[in-house]
């Protein structure tokens, strides 16, 4: 894999905005959207830089060789699928490091931090420990979100969504992984307390194609309090 477009900035421009009056002042100054493949966090993540004008950082796994190759194969290609992810995501992280007091708030489709969720999933014990040992020589340099937002998503729901798309390398994933993903996931976030999190069961709830939608996870970003925060669509 070449990683000569990581010389380059990977942080994008802040959007036109598409929206006027209090949208223009982000709830947070680094906001991450997270989830499992096929969820739309970076769907999510391109409306909110739009909407209130923020840079936005994409975690950009089409640059990822072996992954392709891990879809279809498997256990085969893990451990050089994970190291790819780990050199980009310490990459990125680098960059979004670097934004720590700049004015311009930032938000980004992936937190660095879950590296060892996949990691833990796909690889057998000693090459976890060998990838562990190069993630910590690597001393990756994070900066704490203000906010995450979790997309929470069920293995059926996520397979259509991903047969939808049609994008080639991900033709071959099958339930039985995006349910161990989904698992992986919500065990992650319910061990994580580095930053506020707010859940929002994707059951049921659109924000990217309901306006009513996007107004009810406008108004629980709004409104959250606390650490940890759960969102059902129907419920109180």
């Amino acid at each position: 894999m070449s990683y000569s477009s990581m010389s380059q900035s990977s942080i994008t421009a802040p959007a036109r905005l598409t929206v006027q009056g209090p949208d223009l002042n982000p709830p947070a100054r680094y906001i991450v959207i997270e989830g499992p493949i096929g969820v739309g966090k970076t769907s999510l993540a391109s409306q909110f830089a739009s909407r209130w004008a923020m840079q936005a950082v994409f975690e950009r796994p089409q640059d990822n060789p072996f992954l392709p190759m891990f879809y279809e194969v498997g256990a085969r290609y893990a451990l050089p699928t994970q190291l790819s992810f780990l050199l980009q995501r310490a990459a990125l992280s680098r960059e979004i490091a670097a934004t720590n007091g700049v004015a311009s708030p930032l938000i980004a489709d992936f937190l660095p931090h879950k590296d060892d969720l996949f990691a833990r999933l796909t690889l057998p014990d000693d090459e976890f420990h060998l990838y562990r040992a190069l993630a910590t020589q690597l001393a990756l340099t994070h900066r704490l979100p203000d906010l995450v937002i979790y997309l929470q998503a069920d293995p059926e729901m996520l397979w259509h969504r991903i047969q939808r798309r049609a994008i080639a390398a991900e033709q071959s994933i099958t339930e039985h992984y995006l349910e161990a993903v989904c698992r992986a996931y919500d065990t992650f976030f319910y061990h994580y307390d580095e930053a506020p999190v707010l859940t929002i069961n994707t059951r049921n709830f659109d924000p990217l194609a309901s306006d009513a939608d996007m107004d009810l996870l406008l108004e629980r970003i709004g409104s959250m309090r606390g650490r940890k925060t759960t969102f059902v669509k129907g419920t109180p």
